[in-house]
């Protein structure tokens, strides 16, 4: 991209902001992270560490106002301040990036999108398991039809996590929008919505397991889709034997896949895509493939290795600022996270009535 690089103001540098947000918009051509707004002290240190020139904001209506001086507005703050920030930001005139999940609710998240539509601006939520190496391939394998009609989709995120780390995504307020339903969750339930289409009905059970837990470190979901597939999602923070991330069954093979996409992991110990140790950004090694096949256990060499697709979390940045100079799509658009929305909050009240919820 040519031209003056869009000037971007992030809000929040916790997990979120300084591990994902920061890097992926410094890595990306055309875009330029200008504001950090953190009333953190040894998170402002951190920023200006990492980032020398960046201005430091400690609230975010410093930010709003000097709305001139930005191009877009990245909320990745803590959950309970997506819909009003975005809401701020939308009203200041400025295109939006806002980490999941968007809202506490499905009319949230819609009544922000029809703001953003009526004032002409991109709101667009980050969705970034998209992009990551084992989904892109699954999707290959679905877009060709290599699996045949698929029947299930199995997929876990699931983590051995016996002690609480604490903070906002444990606690039991409903207003902070935490647990594993709202946060590891709307991966899932996004992800299955791509490969699969709309829900028709949804079964969930939701469990605290961790000793002094306020919300859900336990959950699993069924879901019915329109066109017959059935999804099984499971998200836990208490799994003391890890299950594969994607087991899919088709009429003429299923395909089984272990472990985390690497991009996570790069980002947290520091790496930058395309520069350094980053240059193979989002590869895996050979053994981390996983298997295509019929009739017999991967564990027991059954079917072929298939090669997994590089990740690419920087795509979904690069798409955002082609949307905003060239009118390209919005990669993840609010109605979309709205549709996800419906499914989690139809999974919370499964859960809690003990019945499956028709959509």
């Amino acid at each position: 991209m040519t031209g003056t690089p869009l000037r971007v103001g992030l809000v929040g540098y916790g997990l979120a902001g300084s591990v994902f947000h920061a890097p992926l918009i410094a890595a990306t051509e055309g875009l330029a992270l200008d504001t950090v707004v953190t009333s953190n002290p040894e998170r402002q240190r951190q920023a200006r560490a990492e980032f020398p020139d960046v201005r430091l904001a400690a609230t975010p209506d410093e930010l709003f106002e000097r709305a001139a001086e930005l191009d877009l507005i990245v909320i990745a703050s803590p959950n309970r301040t997506h819909v009003p920030l975005a809401t701020a930001a939308l009203k200041a005139g400025l295109p939006v990036v806002v980490d999941k999940p968007v809202a506490g609710t499905a009319a949230e998240a819609r009544g922000l999108a029809a703001l953003a539509e009526e004032r002409g601006l991109l709101l667009s939520v980050f969705q970034n398991r998209r992009w990551d190496n084992d989904f892109l391939t699954l999707r290959k394998l679905v877009s060709e039809g290599t699996l045949g009609e698929v029947y299930r989709f199995e997929s876990r995120f699931e983590r051995w996590r016996p002690q609480l780390k604490g903070g906002w995504r444990e606690s039991g307020d409903p207003a902070e929008i935490g647990g594993l339903l709202y946060d590891l969750g709307s991966h899932v339930v996004d992800q299955a919505l791509v490969l699969f289409g709309p829900v028709t009905s949804v079964y969930a059970e939701s469990d605290i397991r961790r000793e002094g837990a306020l919300t859900d470190d336990d959950t699993f979901l069924a879901l019915t889709h329109a066109n017959g597939v059935r999804s099984h999602l499971y998200v836990s923070a208490t799994t003391a034997q890890l299950g594969p991330r994607f087991r899919v069954l088709g009429s003429e093979a299923g395909y089984v896949k272990h472990g985390l996409d690497p991009q996570e992991a790069a980002l947290r110990d520091g790496l930058r895509p395309g520069t350094g140790a980053g240059a193979g950004w989002g590869t895996e090694p050979e053994e981390l493939w996983g298997r295509v096949g019929s009739g017999e256990s991967p564990v027991t060499g059954g079917g072929r290795p298939e090669p997994t697709l590089p990740g690419d979390y920087p795509a979904y940045y690069t798409a955002v600022a082609k949307a905003l100079r060239e009118g390209g799509p919005n990669p993840v658009t609010a109605r979309e996270a709205a549709a996800a929305l419906d499914v989690l909050e139809a999974a919370r009240r499964s859960a809690d009535e003990k019945v499956t919820v028709t959509l």
